[in-house]
């Protein structure tokens, strides 16, 4: 894989990805398909972001030891996409909240969703994607 050079001026980064992982959560609220829907419908807003399509949530039958069960959600936005899995079982949930914007307020993420699902803990990264994204088209 060819890497170019950063700082060149011929290219920028794409945007920002955070994942968070939430422990200790309230097992009640992680099973609310209507909640999950919700934040997932709000979030996007309070971001200055568009939705493109309204979101979708599924619950998720248990396979196994490792996933017993809970809901799946997923909003499209312009700007990229915002997931999330729930575990009520575990207390826990999953979430991504991928965007091309460059100044994604991470704090106000983590509070939005701690303070949605009752979570005792989080896990955040937060990292850019795209480093060698182009600035204009190359065809």
């Amino acid at each position: 894989m060819k890497q170019t050079k950063r700082g060149t001026g011929q290219t920028c980064t794409f945007g920002v990805h955070l994942t968070l992982d939430g422990y200790g959560g309230s097992p009640e609220k992680l099973n609310d398909s209507e909640l999950v829907k919700r934040s997932l419908d709000e979030l996007p807003d309070k971001l200055g972001m568009e939705k493109m399509t309204k979101p979708v949530v599924k619950y998720a039958e248990p396979r196994n030891i490792k996933d017993s069960g809970g809901y799946s959600g997923f909003v499209m936005i312009v700007e990229s996409h915002i997931s999330i899995h729930t575990f009520p079982k575990k207390r826990f949930v999953s979430i991504d909240a991928y965007t091309c914007k460059s100044d994604m307020n991470k704090e106000a993420v983590v509070k939005y969703f701690s303070d949605m699902f009752d979570l005792k803990d989080t896990e955040v990264q937060f990292f850019k994607r795209g480093l060698n994204f182009p600035k204009q088209d190359l065809v």
